[in-house]
């Protein structure tokens, strides 16, 4: 490659995710070049070989120490801000301002900027290693200082290593005969990188952001520093190493290991456990009885072991139904005493867990009657069946087909057969991904097949009770105890229908508005119906009897409890949504007033409420997950205004933190929540307590080559308007997903000692992993988080 012209600008970015460095040059040499997406510098100052320029992004702290991906310590840079750095031979500028801020470098001798036109904008592949553009993919989002060498090569080079940095360019395949800088050029290059990162830009927009480049550069002030210190939108957290060490001893580690986990997981510890103990005194009691009847002669073991799987059964049958009485749920959350001790949270787990527990007694109960008490009777001696259990039989010894066509038999296999029905048709790929199974089975899953599916459980009651009245070698009626079992939880769930029926029927939900916006969502805005009181975090079932009059669907409350409003958000992600976001556009399109009605019943308790319990919390939404921190963060920005609360920087209800991150993929999700950004962000400008972040994972994470012009600009636009050019609202906007590592160390080291609530609504795999995490920091530091997690 020839010499580069001496014609170029550096673009130092210092934003709160870290500076960036982007050149703008012109270098005929490379306008040949037909690789739209390359890596490296392709102009250098004049006199310089292409090759001889790197520009290293490099991850640290203010106090300098640098991190590698994981939010790891690995080593310490010398130097402060502003200072050339030695090394080897090689001068390295280090970059660093107190607050964000950006610095054009690199002007003529009147001071303005020497540019020459860009006919493409092309990010440019290394020079001095073709081929390996894609050698940085991993490098997390910028957090920090930038190293500029501009006099190194590969041995001198401060750090090459992906994972630490990443060379930044912007270069042009052709110039004209002007050296001055081309609107167009510009402009033409913010439309690209926007296209590139699947960001919506209008025409508009764009020349809006190249004037605001030209403006900047023109100005001859040389350094535009952003704000930063907008409270609750751009002050990152940073990382922090192990508060404690970690135990080297495998005993000490393990004890170490059970009494974190004990101390966070108690309240389910001891409800699994009472489960358990209650499951095996029951099995124990009717094994014992029946191990010293005479019947025990004829079918040795399996009796016993068939009826005391049969007690077990009664006794889960009856409470699978409590963790789905949602009313009493609720009910209940709102005494401390007993929400302190009862997870209700895990209430759907629970449920799934009893339903474990019948399936092992429906096989130990079914099984070892069908495949051994029932052929011994059929081939037991007659003797021996005459002197035993004769009587119970009517002195006559049945044939195993006798058995199993009895009323006893089957009514037994009838329920086994709609549970299995049930159980399978409420499994997780039935239910969420009906798409993976194979099309016969795929017609018949979805989550109205477990809807209506699970409505057979009223059917298997009833043919319960009529099991219990016909047992054979169980005569006396003071045995016949299904029924004292059930009837107090039966009575309980149709008495919460009964009400839930008759409260739906008496709340008015007039729609006072509808709006619908990108990526398939619906808002509805309603009137509140009089007597409605509820808490931030819980949700309300929504029917719309225009699409199903029998299904209930749960949606969480995205007003806050102090509005006059109800309003709920809700994104089409199968086949009873897709039809009402259908519906309420076409209304919407052809301006009807006359909307389609919606009934509501509620509100009901969800895990979200308990951020009452905390002084600091971390609410961690994706996608439409976010709703029931929306409605939190409204709640926290009224308690704001309340009288005291602003002198004293806390929230009505004691909370004196709140940071709450969004992780999207789409740039149209920001206008879900974007007027209540704007509210929350308004009143919350002088006492600091929320932070809120957003993530856009469609855009290459922040120090990426790919992205480095949309953060040049995002980054100089809310400087000067206080606006994120992304989302649209004081909140900025980070690229790719967040380093939770890394935002849970920052949480540890900024409050230590103390207990923060982490609360996820998303997907599992992330909720596990966060929860793997909170479990993880606890065991090697001071602070202490508590997971909660949406369960619908």
């Amino acid at each position: 490659m020839s010499e580069a012209h001496d014609e170029f600008l550096q673009v130092p970015i210092m934003s709160s995710e870290g500076p960036v460095m982007i050149q703008f040059v012109s270098n005929p040499s490379i306008a040949g070049s037909s690789d739209a997406l390359s890596a490296s510098l392709s102009a250098c100052p004049s006199g310089r070989s292409a090759s001889e320029v790197e520009i290293e992004v490099l991850f640290h702290d203010a106090d300098g120490y640098v991190y590698d991906d994981d939010g790891c310590c690995t080593a310490s840079l010398l130097g402060c801000g502003g200072e050339d750095l030695e090394s080897g031979g090689a001068t390295a500028r280090l970059l660093r301002s107190p607050s964000p801020g950006m610095e054009f470098v690199e002007r003529d001798g009147k001071g303005g900027p020497k540019w020459s036109e860009m006919e493409r904008v092309r990010f440019g592949r290394s020079c001095s290693s073709p081929g390996k553009a894609g050698e940085n993919e991993s490098a997390s989002s910028a957090e920090g200082p930038v190293l500029v060498n501009q006099n190194s090569n590969p041995k001198r080079s401060i750090s090459r290593s992906s994972s630490h940095g990443i060379r930044i360019a912007l270069d042009s395949c052709e110039r004209n005969s002007s050296s001055n800088l081309n609107e167009k050029d510009i402009k033409q290059a913010i439309m690209f990188s926007a296209s590139l990162n699947k960001l919506s830009l209008s025409q508009d927009e764009a020349t809006e952001y190249t004037h605001l480049i030209l403006e900047e550069i023109q100005t001859g002030q040389g350094l535009a520093k952003l704000s930063g210190t907008r409270k609750g939108t751009l002050n990152d957290l940073q990382p922090t190493c192990w508060s404690t060490p970690i135990p080297t001893k495998h005993i000490q580690c393990m004890t170490s290991t059970a009494i974190v986990f004990f101390r966070a997981h108690w309240r389910r510890i001891w409800v699994i456990v009472i489960w358990l103990v209650a499951c095996a005194a029951l099995f124990t009691w009717k094994f014992m009885q029946y191990r010293q009847r005479l019947a025990f002669e004829v079918m040795g073991y399996c009796l016993p072991t068939a009826k005391g799987a049969a007690e077990t059964l009664k006794f889960n049958m009856a409470i699978v139904l409590l963790p789905v009485c949602r009313n009493t749920i609720t009910w209940l959350r709102r005494s401390r005493s007993i929400n302190s001790v009862i997870p209700f949270n895990d209430n759907i787990n629970f449920h799934k867990l009893v339903a474990a527990g019948i399936v092992i007694g429906i096989i130990l109960h079914g099984g070892t009657h069908l495949s051994c008490d029932i052929p011994r009777i059929a081939m037991a001696d007659k003797t021996i069946f005459g002197r035993t259990i004769a009587r119970d039989f009517g002195y006559h010894q049945p044939s195993y087909m006798e058995i199993v066509t009895s009323i006893e038999g089957t009514t037994g296999i009838a329920m086994v057969v709609l549970m299995l029905i049930a159980f399978l048709l409420a499994s997780r790929p039935s239910r969420r991904n009906p798409g993976s199974l194979p099309p016969l089975v795929r017609q018949m899953a979805g989550f109205n097949a477990f809807w209506y599916s699970h409505h057979l459980f009223i059917v298997v009651y009833v043919l319960l009770i009529v099991h219990s009245m016909f047992l054979f070698l169980a005569k006396d009626v003071s045995e016949k105890t299904t029924w004292v079992y059930v009837v107090i939880p039966v009575m309980i769930y149709l008495g919460e229908r009964m009400f839930r029926m008759v409260r739906s029927m008496a709340y008015e939900s007039k729609i006072l508005d509808a709006m619908t916006y990108p990526g398939k969502v619906l808002s509805l805005k309603m009137a509140k119906p009089p007597g409605f009181r509820y808490q931030s975090g819980m949700y309300v079932f929504v029917q719309c009897p225009q699409v199903s009059k029998f299904e209930w669907h749960p949606f969480s409350l995205t007003s806050a409890p102090d509005d006059d409003h109800l309003s709920i958000h809700i994104r089409s992600l199968g086949d009873w949504s897709y039809h009402v976001y259908d519906m309420f556009h076409e209304a919407l399109r052809c301006s009807n007033l006359d909307l389609p009605k919606v009934s509501i019943d509620g509100p009901y308790g969800a895990a979200s409420q308990d951020h009452s319990k905390y002084e600091i919390i971390l609410l961690i939404g994706l996608g439409i997950g976010a709703t029931p921190f929306i409605s939190v963060l409204k709640d926290i920005a009224n308690g704001l205004d309340k009288e005291g609360c602003a002198a004293n920087h806390h929230s009505a209800n004691g909370l004196r933190k709140a940071y709450f991150y969004w992780v999207t993929r789409e740039q149209g999700s920001f206008e879900w929540f974007r007027d209540i950004m704007k509210e929350v962000s308004a009143r919350d400008s002088k006492q600091g307590v929320i932070e809120m972040y957003n993530y856009l994972t469609s855009v290459y994470q922040e120090g990426d080559k790919r992205s480095v012009l949309i953060s040049a600009i995002q980054a100089l636009h809310f400087a000067r308007h206080g606006i994120d050019i992304i989302s649209k609202t004081p909140v900025r906007t980070h690229f790719s997903r967040p380093n939770w590592p890394r935002v849970f160390h920052g949480l540890a080291r900024k409050h230590i000692g103390e207990r923060i609530g982490v609360f996820y609504c998303g997907p599992d795999d992330l909720g596990r992993q966060l929860e793997r995490l909170c479990h993880k920091m606890n065991m090697r530091t001071f602070t202490r988080f508590v997971f909660h997690k949406e369960h619908f």
